[in-house]
């Protein structure tokens, strides 16, 4: 009797020790998230962990907070402080605002050049584009451009940056080293976001009050498929399209869709619209994690961030932030 109780005791001793081993190793690589939402009236940013679902931490940071992007590294975080007219330096580590760069009146989006150096920020309400070198922390231009520019998004071999001006309903198209606004096209009312693909070749564009997403041929900057949207029991004017995600693989985009509280999905081989996901009111920009596996949604009116499992093409959960959450990245700590 001694000895079967003296192994069954050992055997319960291994068989825990192997759980936790398995654990371990199963959870050993795997890199843990964090989205940063900026809350544009609350003058700060939420810190999500992914793994957990939850607000971790609140950073207070300069007026207005719309726009963010992360450096290459991801070790520090740029911020659109639209009313203090600022673009603030974020160090993750120590979540302190460390420096500021000079950005214009009103700065609104934000995009970095591919080689890490140069940032462009859209001033909506000096239709310009102004072009910041980092390292000096100076304006090497300012560009003009359409009435309330806002979408910006530098094509993945570093030649183009394009603005969408809100007014205008224009997509500017500028050479990253003359600065010359070399091609304008004209889309559907109120353009908000764009997104170049990243073989080059295209440029997906949404218009708000036009209620549509093109795509246009960057070789010509001509359009070359329109998409519309129709929701059933939803009104047509409540259609507002404004932030868009490619996958890397090509196959889906997904474009949110403001007051209709969807996020559309569009199969890209078939050109199409292939569902809707119901998400939070007014649904604003979009952000995967690193393997796409997650999308997440800033969700101005109710405060929230939804967060989309991407393979099951389903809301998983609603995580609450601050007040109308604008702008999400998501870094990727090893």
């Amino acid at each position: 009797m001694k000895k079967t109780l003296y192994f069954r005791e050992n055997f319960r001793k291994l068989f825990r020790l192997s759980l936790v081993a398995v654990l371990f190793n199963a959870t050993a690589g795997y890199a843990t998230e964090f989205a940063y939402v900026t809350n544009e009236k609350d003058d700060n940013i939420s810190v999500i962990d992914l793994s957990l679902n939850k607000v971790i931490k609140t950073i207070a940071i300069g007026e207005r907070p719309r726009g963010i992007i992360f450096n290459k590294e991801q070790s520090l975080a740029y911020i659109c402080a639209s009313e203090s007219d600022r673009i603030q330096i974020l160090d993750v580590a120590t979540d302190q605002i460390i420096g500021e760069l000079p950005s214009g009146e009103d700065p609104e989006t934000i995009a970095l050049h591919p080689n890490g150096k140069i940032i462009y920020t859209s001033n909506e309400d000096d239709a310009l584009l102004t072009v910041i070198d980092i390292d000096s922390a100076a304006v090497i231009a300012q560009i003009d451009v359409g009435v309330e520019p806002e979408g910006l998004a530098v094509s993945p071999d570093g030649k183009i940056v394009v603005v969408t001006s809100e007014t205008t309903n224009m997509v500017h198209w500028i050479d990253t080293k003359t600065h010359e606004n070399f091609a304008n096209t004209l889309v559907s009312a109120r353009p908000r976001s764009a997104k170049f693909t990243d073989d080059n070749k295209y440029l997906w564009v949404s218009s708000e009050i036009g209620g549509t997403v093109v795509i246009l041929d960057v070789a010509t900057q001509k359009i070359i498929k329109e998409f519309t949207f129709d929701i059933r029991g939803i009104h047509h004017d409540r259609v507002q399209p404004v932030g868009i995600e490619l996958t890397k693989d090509g196959r889906y985009a997904f474009v949110a869709l403001g007051p209709a509280n969807h996020v559309a999905v569009i199969d890209r081989k078939k050109m199409e619209v292939e569902e809707y996901l119901l998400v939070g009111r007014r649904v604003w920009q979009l952000a995967f994690n690193q393997d796409e596996s997650k999308l997440l949604t800033t969700n101005g009116i109710s405060g929230d961030v939804s967060v989309i499992d991407v393979k099951r093409m389903k809301v998983t959960k609603s995580i609450k932030v601050g007040r109308y959450p604008w702008g999400v990245v998501i870094r990727n700590v090893p």
